[in-house]
């Protein structure tokens, strides 16, 4: 199969960004579920994380759009906040050489009143979650009727998330001709039972769904007791001293729990979970990213659709029931060429998760012995980044060049000590060299950007 998008029937200001944007071959998901998308058909797509799916049904959503059309075209849904901004994020980025194109994000966490008044002046493409999205709909402020494509990101957690009858709700206000595309990381018996209820001869296609297990070194600790973990994870991080890492916890408040533990052993650590506002969230997965936290603590719900670039580490504190859900986790790290550990505690109990596990990946779980790392070494990594807040945004016009020239020429810091940029609507985040903060601050505090003056601090 050809992997050029060049195969395609795509429009030639899609074909065009997508050069720009150095995409020269498709993914393997992209490269066999398009052909079908694009031929109007529905189709469930199996594929693993960061497998390029969510280009895969850009494309087909921008290609199909007729912008001259006021009335919304398609809807996309995912089972949280952080997603259904990256998606966003991602049609917008694929969408730069088509002109007037409308997206619009509909989550919680976020004023109903400014998504009224957003909706007001029209989208072509609404992206959200279920509970916000359905709760617009009944107060009459989305109108659905002229959806062509409906797109489920994430399915299989969207369901482990309760948000089967709000899906089946939402489904009553399209028409029930469009195109409708699932697409899970796992294919459980579920997913199976909805495409029955909203697709019409939906098309299978698996693909990549193993993460390569020779990129990811894999071992099992046992403990005791649940109350062993935490000093076993101590023992993990200090004797294997990742840069960064992802916690997997089972509840919100073994997340919190886990996070001031570490805290108090003088590791930068911070929790996510579904309980956190918006801001903190935003905050906390920002700081994440721009190496400013060494480790984030997290629910399952709460890290899907994490993108995290050169994640060396991923840490099961608690294995799930599912083994495709462990399979996910771990194949956050070891992408793109990359290599990854992947380490997890369990309870004697627990071992019949193991097998489920080895029956997936048919391989033998490696077991080692949780006393045979010093208690001795002690993780004494220091981010090298702290994240500093500016309270201004998208809305203040500012952008990541305005931010950079602030801090070299009013704060007088080298490029080389300024990280990420992230611009978000009324706030901005900036990562910068540890040694290098306090001048920042210090200066910006009585310094312009854009002549004008913001307030600015450690986020």
């Amino acid at each position: 199969m050809d992997d050029k998008f060049e195969t395609l029937p795509l429009k030639p200001e899609l074909l065009k960004n997508l050069a720009q944007l150095k995409f020269s071959a498709m993914t393997p998901i992209q490269a066999q579920s398009l052909p079908v998308i694009l031929n109007g058909e529905d189709i469930i797509a199996q594929a693993k994380t960061g497998s390029g799916k969510t280009a895969a049904f850009g494309l087909a959503i921008l290609n199909s759009l007729d912008i001259s059309i006021p009335d919304a075209h398609s809807l996309v849904l995912c089972p949280t906040r952080e997603l259904a901004e990256q998606v966003a994020k991602e049609i917008r980025t694929l969408a730069r050489q088509l002109k007037n194109v409308k997206v619009l994000t509909i989550c919680g966490g976020v004023a109903e009143m400014h998504q009224e008044k957003s909706l007001a002046y029209g989208a072509n493409i609404i992206v959200g979650t279920p509970g916000r999205v359905l709760r617009l709909l009944t107060k009459n402020l989305l109108d659905l009727k002229s959806i062509h494509i409906l797109v489920l990101d994430e399915a299989d957690k969207m369901l482990d998330m309760g948000f089967h009858e709000d899906i089946m709700a939402i489904k009553a206000h399209l028409p029930s001709k469009r195109q409708t595309m699932l697409f899970s990381a796992t294919y459980p018996d579920q997913i199976q039972k909805l495409s029955k209820n909203i697709q019409t001869n939906a098309s299978v296609i698996k693909v990549d769904i193993e993460h390569d297990a020779k990129s990811i070194t894999q071992i099992f600790y046992e403990v005791e007791r649940h109350q062993d973990k935490d000093q076993a994870l101590l023992r993990i991080l200090g004797n294997y001293r990742p840069e960064r890492s992802i916690v997997f916890c089972k509840t919100k408040q073994i997340t919190d729990d886990v996070a001031k533990f570490l805290n108090k052993s003088g590791i930068f650590a911070a929790a996510i979970h579904g309980d956190l506002e918006q801001n903190e969230r935003t905050a906390v997965l920002t700081k994440f990213s721009n190496s400013s936290l060494s480790v984030l603590v997290a629910t399952d719900v709460a890290a899907r659709g994490l993108d995290i670039e050169q994640l060396p580490t991923v840490i099961n504190y608690d294995l799930s029931s599912d083994p495709e859900v462990y399979i996910h986790r771990i194949g956050r790290t070891g992408r793109a060429g990359q290599t990854g550990q992947a380490f997890s505690l369990f309870v004697k109990k627990a071992t019949h998760v193991l097998d489920a596990i080895e029956e997936l990946g048919q391989q033998k779980c490696h077991i080692e012995d949780i006393s045979r790392l010093s208690i001795e070494n002690k993780y004494d990594l220091i981010p090298p980044m702290i994240t500093m807040y500016i309270a201004a945004g998208k809305k203040d016009k500012l952008r990541p060049g305005d931010v950079l020239g602030a801090l070299v020429n009013e704060a007088q810091l080298d490029a080389s000590a300024v990280g990420n940029i992230a611009i978000f609507n009324i706030v901005t985040f900036v990562a910068i060299k540890r040694e290098s903060i306090n001048q920042a601050i210090d200066k910006l505090r009585v310094g312009k950007i854009k002549n004008r003056k913001f307030k600015v601090g450690l986020a």
